[in-house]
């Protein structure tokens, strides 16, 4: 594993709802909200979702529809995977994705992991 990919410090603000806020062992930070987190869930139902909506675009059928409302996301609760995960229970039900933080590190919502890692 990349060095860079792994974690000196996790911590999972669910309380607060500010969201998880990790140290990298190369000293990077990184914050997630849950909102960022639900989005970028990693399980196979969301992994497929996606990509059914990336078909639909390229087959021009993602036309402009009105988006549904959706009250925003927050987590109910959150554990750790064994030493290489933390697992949320978000708000709208969703529980079933592992972010392990090779995967938290590739999706850091910042312009120099952006570069990095995608």
């Amino acid at each position: 594993m990349d060095a860079r990919k792994k974690p000196a410090s996790v911590k999972v603000h669910v309380t607060t709802g500010e969201g998880v806020e990790i140290t990298w062992s190369d000293g990077h930070r990184s914050r997630y909200d849950f909102p960022y987190l639900r989005e970028h869930c990693p399980c196979a139902t969301c992994n497929d979702e996606r990509e059914k909506e990336a078909a639909r675009k390229t087959q021009g059928s993602g036309g402009a529809v009105l988006p549904m409302f959706k009250p925003r996301v927050t987590a109910k609760s959150a554990a750790a995977v064994g030493s290489y995960a933390i697992q949320i229970q978000f708000s709208d039900g969703h529980a079933t994705g592992i972010y392990s933080f090779e995967h938290l590190r590739e999706i850091c919502p910042c312009e120099e992991c952006g570069r990095e890692f995608r």
